[in-house]
């Protein structure tokens, strides 16, 4: 015989959101969305779940580890459930959206679902919410949307952030100047990853390990950082990308004064489908990345754009928010001015209508976690 379970015993990774902190996402969402779209980023929507072709195609191929699937009964095709919105929104903009102007803005924000969680964020489902630059290529892209997810973050109320950028492929780039097999990339990879000195010089040449060391330690805020990177001897290639960043992180720099800045130009982790530049936010007091970004490829590849763009972890971006001073509850009783009562909903006062005409106001404000009940004159406090 089967035992039953709980009704509140939800699958592991999986929770229900509750109040305060889902009203404190929803609404921070809302202040995010709102603050992008006044930079002229458009909101869109798409399904939670589609044909698995489409969503794990070109980029998406990188998610498929995480992706939930499902036998669709009616077209008896596979579908997967987005675990992120970013290949999705690629395309929209190739597809529905392809006769649009370019540079395209679009944004958005949702549910996502993994397979698995990590040991930073073991929820497998959770909010993410970001915006995309499509169709254009170049550093004043770049700028434009590291500057914005900064800018909108700080809007929302998270303080001493920093942004942390990255050249994910310059690894690949470096391995192809010296040489390196494919069946030796994978180690060596996974060495560099875990800043594994030691594993990095036994696997490397000599060169290519006293350049990766170098790099690996060549970490921390931009302006140090890229000076020791300046002295370490790369590829002309990898020196083109690593004088990129540094223009890049200029751009920044004057765009947004006193931005904290950091480089790790080696970190790859996360970035599997990145063509270029990538970032991570983090702020004091969350845990993990509370965004992550970068240039990448938009949209199936045969009609593929480019694109750079952002995604928040709602969870961690609420790590990092100062909770709000809550709304003053009033309880309404029975027959009250219901004018007043909407003035005010309107000045951001939450009002409660009683629903027992017999009940004592003030008992029941009480109860129901009101200071101040409403009479004719308007509220008055609860002793």
């Amino acid at each position: 015989m089967t035992e039953s379970l709980h009704p509140a015993l939800l699958p592991n990774g999986l929770s229900d959101g509750l109040p305060p902190r889902a009203e404190r996402e929803a609404d921070t969402v809302d202040h995010l969305m709102t603050f992008v779209r006044g930079h002229g980023y458009r909101r869109v929507k798409p399904p939670l779940i589609e044909f698995e072709d489409g969503l794990l195609g070109g980029a998406g191929a990188a998610l498929g580890r995480d992706t939930f699937r499902v036998m669709d009964p009616v077209s008896q095709r596979m579908m997967g459930v987005r675990p992120d919105f970013t290949v999705q929104i690629g395309r929209i903009a190739t597809t529905r959206l392809r006769r649009e102007p370019r540079p395209l803005r679009l944004c958005y924000a949702g549910q996502v679902l993994r397979v698995r969680g990590t040991q930073l964020r073991p929820e497998r489902q959770f909010t993410q919410a970001g915006a995309e630059l499509i169709g254009a290529d170049g550093p004043a892209a770049e700028a434009e949307v590291i500057v914005l997810a900064a800018e909108a973050l700080a809007a929302a109320g998270v303080t001493s952030a920093t942004i942390d950028l990255n050249l994910p492929t310059l690894l690949d780039v470096l391995f192809d100047a010296h040489g390196v097999a494919a069946d030796d990339r994978p180690g060596l990879r996974a060495a560099v990853d875990h800043k594994d000195v030691a594993a990095v010089r036994e696997r490397a040449d000599p060169a290519l390990g006293a350049c990766l060391v170098a790099l690996i330690g060549a970490t921390g805020p931009a302006a140090e950082a890229l000076a020791e990177i300046a002295a370490v001897a790369l590829p002309s290639e990898a020196a083109a990308r690593v004088a990129a960043l540094a223009d890049l992180a200029a751009r920044i720099e004057a765009a947004h004064p006193g931005l904290t800045l950091t480089v790790d130009v080696l970190e790859g982790r996360g970035f599997e489908y990145y063509t270029g530049v990538g970032f991570s936010v983090f702020a004091p007091g969350a845990r993990g990345e509370l965004a992550r970004g970068g240039r990448y490829r938009a949209g199936p590849p045969e009609m593929g754009e480019p694109a750079v763009g952002f995604t928040l972890m709602m969870d961690a971006v609420l790590d990092a928010v100062p909770e709000a001073v809550p709304a003053p509850r009033v309880l309404a009783p029975a027959g009250h001015d219901r004018a007043l009562a909407q003035r005010l909903r309107d000045d951001g006062w939450v009002v409660l209508s009683a629903l027992d005409a017999a009940a004592d106001p003030t008992a029941e404000a009480v109860r129901l976690g009101c200071g101040y009940v409403l009479g004719g004159g308007g509220p008055e406090a609860v002793g």
